[in-house]
């Protein structure tokens, strides 16, 4: 892909400062440009390579002064990084405009396949399935008995699926992820033995919701386990049977929750963090990195860190106070060995 400096400033909307002529050819960072590159600067911390990279052109900050002489053209916009998430997509080319039906691919006849649909070679479509328009299969894929897939839909290689479950417009599911899988349930016997609790339910998954990849799913035990819309889920996430999740949260990778739990809307939870079953997460709830959650959290807009977690603000001030603790301890012991030498005297 070849555009100007001035072609790529009409599509995001920008202002040139520098060479409009000047021809670019793909994205890199800013601290690995090269000529004929187009970088970005949002992070003030990263200032420093703008004075320095070699890429041709600067996406930048309509309000960003420079402190000394920018070689490369800058193209000021509004929102950088909204500027660049569209530049990324028009430069995307991977091969996704491919829509055709590979020949090895195994497809019901009671299956609907909408328009301009692209499965791949080895893909399962099972009996009753729907898939919507526009969407595109990868190869390897499986998609179960009356599982319903909306419009728009990129399944990457590797995903399963399973029976009954359904999916909005617009979903974006990366390798190897399990969707409607059984849920954990198991009742102990008068033996000790475990019998397993048939999970009947489904997934229910929003419109434009984007799961990572290794990521599994569990189908309820009965209902709906529900990802609403607008969802991201990084990869390596395990949402347990019955778990609920409001609009527009986000997850890092390695985030488990336990089943039952009900998940508001808006919500940012790190990485790693472990949320234990049947709690209710109120609305724009943000949870730090290997945090356990293990109490329900009833006010919006709660920060939380720690293991198990509580306020953010009371962690670190309760973190300053434990990194004392030594010298604490030190001061004790020298308190009590002058108190013994009173005593003593």
């Amino acid at each position: 892909m070849q555009k100007t400096a001035r072609e790529i400033a009409q599509f995001l909307g920008g202002e040139i400062e520098g060479n409009p002529d000047i021809i670019l050819t793909r994205p890199s960072k800013i601290e690995e440009g090269v000529p004929g590159a187009i970088t970005f600067l949002s992070n003030p911390k990263y200032e420093e390579f703008i004075y320095k990279t070699k890429a041709s052109a600067v996406l930048v900050n309509s309000r960003f002064k420079p402190s000394a002489k920018v070689d490369a053209t800058l193209i000021r916009v509004q929102d950088v990084y909204g500027a660049i998430t569209k530049l990324l997509s028009a430069f995307n080319n991977n091969g996704d405009t491919e829509r055709i039906i590979h020949p090895d691919a195994q497809i019901a006849e009671s299956a609907t396949i909408g328009k301009k649909v692209g499965i791949g070679m080895l893909s399962v479509v099972e009996e009753g399935a729907e898939i919507g328009d526009d969407s595109l299969i990868y190869p390897q894929v499986y998609i179960g008995k009356n599982v319903k897939i909306g419009d728009g839909a990129k399944i990457y290689p590797g995903v399963r699926i399973m029976h009954d479950c359904i999916l909005g417009d617009n979903c974006i599911i990366h390798s190897n992820t399990i969707i409607g899988s059984d849920g954990f349930g198991f009742s102990p016997n008068e033996n000790g033995q475990y019998s397993k609790i048939p999970q009947i339910g489904n997934v229910l998954i929003g419109d434009d919701v984007e799961i990572g990849a290794n990521s599994v799913i569990d189908r309820a035990t009965m209902g709906s386990t529900i990802i609403e819309s607008g969802v991201k889920l990084d990869n390596l996430i395990q949402i347990g049977h019955n778990v609920s999740i409001g609009k527009n949260t986000v997850m890092a990778a390695q985030v488990g929750i336990a089943g039952s739990t009900k998940i508001g809307k808006n919500c940012v939870i790190g990485g790693q963090v472990g949320i234990s079953g049947h709690l209710q997460i109120a609305d724009s709830t943000s949870i730090a990195g290997q945090s356990g959650v293990m109490r329900s959290v009833k006010e919006k807009g709660t920060n939380l860190f720690g293991s198990p977690a509580f306020a953010y603000g009371d962690f670190l001030k309760s973190y300053v106070g434990f990194k004392k603790l030594p010298d604490v301890l030190r001061k004790i012991e020298q308190l009590e060995k002058e108190v013994r030498d009173l005593k003593g005297k």
